[in-house]
């Protein structure tokens, strides 16, 4: 009997980059946003926001701030950095370098029964890049229903969504696997330290949650201009901090398909 041989060729429509951040800057803006709530003259983003933040606040960013300075400098270049994973993974090329400044940055505050309807986020150029990071996360929803126990998994009540940020790129059913489509919904679970870079026009959502705690995101929208000289990595990141880009084959640790 002849060998027969074949390839399946995965047809990826979005790419979302995820990285820790350095951990001086988790200090530093947890430092700066203890102030900021704190003053009487804070500025609300919740005028622009589709954030159902009832309990907490949604607070605009000074990312020229001393203590925010770093971190802007910081997704910049991971903003050049997503721009050339994205055209390495796809295979495409670009007319011409792109570089990156700060359009807008915020925190969101949120408590218990506070939510984010699905939404996505708009830039001043066509090509936008947001990302979101967690300063601080309450233990119920960092750590979440253990695997093997009575409540773990999506039924029950069990909580498993509690808290967790849920990004859409399409229509997605339970009854995918049956139809050999691949599943457009992935859940990710809040770490303190973990920042993740998407597309501006990548929907996503963040589920409420229940018990004591502040849930702290720090969230930035990106404008990619077309220069004649592209940003250099290394003069905005950390000293002796160096950049590597791996493609993950599937899906990775802590993430959920729904």
């Amino acid at each position: 009997m002849a060998e027969i041989s074949y390839m399946m060729h995965p047809l990826p429509s979005v790419f979302l980059m995820e990285l820790d951040v350095p951990e001086g800057f988790v200090t530093q803006l947890n430092e700066y946003l203890d102030g900021l709530l704190e003053q009487e003259g804070r500025r609300t983003a919740a005028d622009t926001l589709v954030g159902q933040i009832r309990e907490g606040e949604q607070l605009r960013m000074d990312c020229d701030d001393e203590l925010v300075a770093g971190f802007s400098g910081f997704l910049r270049s991971m903003g050049v950095e997503y721009i050339n994973a994205f055209m390495k993974g796809s295979g495409q090329l670009l007319d011409g370098n792109r570089s990156v400044e700060i359009d807008d940055l915020w925190s969101v505050h949120s408590y218990a029964g506070d939510y984010n309807p699905i939404h996505d986020h708009g830039t001043q150029t066509i090509m936008g890049i947001s990302c979101t990071t967690w300063t601080k996360v309450p233990p119920q929803i960092e750590q979440g229903p253990r695997p093997g126990s009575e409540d773990h998994g999506l039924y029950n009540a069990s909580g498993e969504s509690d808290g967790c940020l849920c990004f859409n790129y399409g229509q997605s059913s339970q009854w995918d696997k049956e139809r050999l489509r691949p599943t457009q919904n992935v859940v990710v679970r809040p770490q303190v330290g973990k920042l993740y870079m998407f597309p501006s026009w990548m929907q996503h959502m963040v589920y409420p949650f229940r018990g004591e705690g502040e849930r702290r995101t720090v969230a930035a929208n990106l404008n990619c201009f077309r220069e004649e000289q592209q940003v250099k990595d290394s003069e905005t990141l950390p000293h002796h901090t160096t950049v590597k880009t791996k493609f993950a084959q599937g899906m990775p640790e802590g993430f959920k398909e729904y």
